[in-house]
């Protein structure tokens, strides 16, 4: 049985006089892919930026890779990384020497070492000596990407890492998080592309009116929303029409 690596209990945030966070509570199991779904304004980021420790929640417990975010911050710090919604990368260097600049920034040993084994790992031999500037929004996301893996962090955050990409961009974000799992990297994605979490997430929670209210794997949540037949074939509902049945429901309350 896998252990969670990441567990959320009561978590709350307000901005002045507006509650964001209500009392969040979630696990998220380790080398899994866990999908925090939202509207805009639900808190998603907000949640994230609590968990990499660059916002303070007001109350509630956060312990991540066994570590307590308010007794060890930086152990936390050191366990992960954080891809925002926009790569956060320099255009005017190649990218090799981004990665690099990051494996330096980590205070990593062989710096050229590292951005080699990260080049050949996301097949980037070719792209590798051209500015940054010149790559497409796939390539741009996937040198992010790879950035945040300089120093082998347990756990990424992916902050909606396709906003902004085309068809093929996105698709090559999703094999990319698919062979981070596989190779055992705890990834936690928020996204508001409901086929994303579909295709991608091995469980999916959704946060509405500053809470969890659903928290299930793709096909648990399918239980929650009635069947539909057509004759005599019964027709699976899609990601999209659960997660708007379940904040529809919420808000009726």
């Amino acid at each position: 049985m896998k252990k969670n690596i990441i567990q959320i209990k009561g978590v709350k945030k307000a901005y002045k006089n507006v509650e964001v966070l209500k009392g969040v509570d979630f696990e998220v199991e380790q080398g899994g892919i866990f999908a925090l779904l939202g509207s805009n304004g639900a808190g998603k980021t907000t949640m994230i930026r609590i968990m990499a420790t660059l916002l303070k929640a007001d109350e509630g417990s956060i312990v991540i890779n066994g570590f307590d975010v308010e007794k060890n911050p930086g152990d936390i710090r050191a366990s992960i990384s954080l891809t925002g919604q926009f790569a956060a990368i320099d255009e005017i260097l190649t990218g090799r020497e981004n990665l690099q600049m990051i494996a330096k920034l980590r205070h990593l040993k062989n710096p050229n070492q590292v951005a080699d084994e990260l080049i050949n790992r996301f097949g980037m031999s070719e792209a590798a000596d051209r500015r940054v500037g010149t790559y497409s929004g796939g390539m741009k996301r996937r040198i992010d990407i790879a950035m945040s893996l300089a120093g082998n962090p347990k756990i990424i955050f992916l902050d909606e890492p396709t906003t902004g990409l085309d068809p093929e961009g996105r698709l090559e974000v999703w094999k990319i998080v698919k062979e981070l799992s596989t190779a055992g990297t705890t990834v936690f994605l928020t996204t508001q592309y409901l086929d994303e979490a579909e295709q991608l997430a091995d469980k999916i929670a959704i946060l509405h009116g500053g809470k969890i209210i659903a928290l299930d794997t793709l096909e648990g949540l399918k239980k929650l929303f009635p069947p539909a037949k057509v004759e005599y074939v019964e027709k699976q509902p899609t990601l999209e029409e659960i997660f708007l049945a379940i904040i529809g429901k919420e808000g009726e309350k």
